[in-house]
């Protein structure tokens, strides 16, 4: 099914990991502190079992929204502190069919099955300049207290 969704989507390969592809780009441009961008921008975001979204950090706001397979754990991280949350359409269960991620806040995401194709929306629209994902030393130091998850969801290196 995964070799499916990429092919048929257009899937690439995605830096923080798993596959995305932009399905949306507004041709409205608007004045940002970081220079014009897009309106907003559109993705499908696939991730496979044994993948995961690193941790990083979006400049615009972002929502995510489930499309299909199974459910998706976001974590996020801010001066709140660490909240999860499970995107996914089991509503009765506690899961949400669309998160809404403010600018900055750090997310990270792991699916619990064999793969969770969603989408991303973000507004002001995305642009790799307006995205970090800061190295595992960084976020260590920065939050230590969350070690283990910064661990597992960072890339080494």
């Amino acid at each position: 099914m995964v070799d499916e969704l990429v092919r048929t989507l257009g899937l690439r390969p995605h830096p923080e990991g798993g596959y995305y592809q932009e399905t949306y780009r507004a041709p409205l441009r608007v004045e940002t502190p970081r220079g014009p961008r897009s309106a907003g921008t559109a993705i499908y975001y696939l991730l496979p079992r044994g993948a995961f979204a690193a941790w990083h950090e979006v400049a615009s706001d972002e929502v995510w929204h489930f499309y299909d397979g199974a459910p998706l754990t976001l974590y996020l991280l801010s001066e709140r502190g660490l909240e999860t949350v499970v995107l996914g359409r089991d509503v009765a269960r506690g899961e949400r069919p669309q998160v809404v991620i403010p600018a900055g806040v750090l997310q990270a995401a792991l699916p619990k099955g064999d793969y969770t194709l969603v989408g991303c929306t973000v507004a002001p629209g995305f642009d790799f300049a307006d995205w970090r994902m800061p190295p595992r030393e960084e976020l260590l130091a920065r939050h230590p207290e969350h070690a283990e998850l910064v661990r597992q969801l960072t890339h080494p290196g």
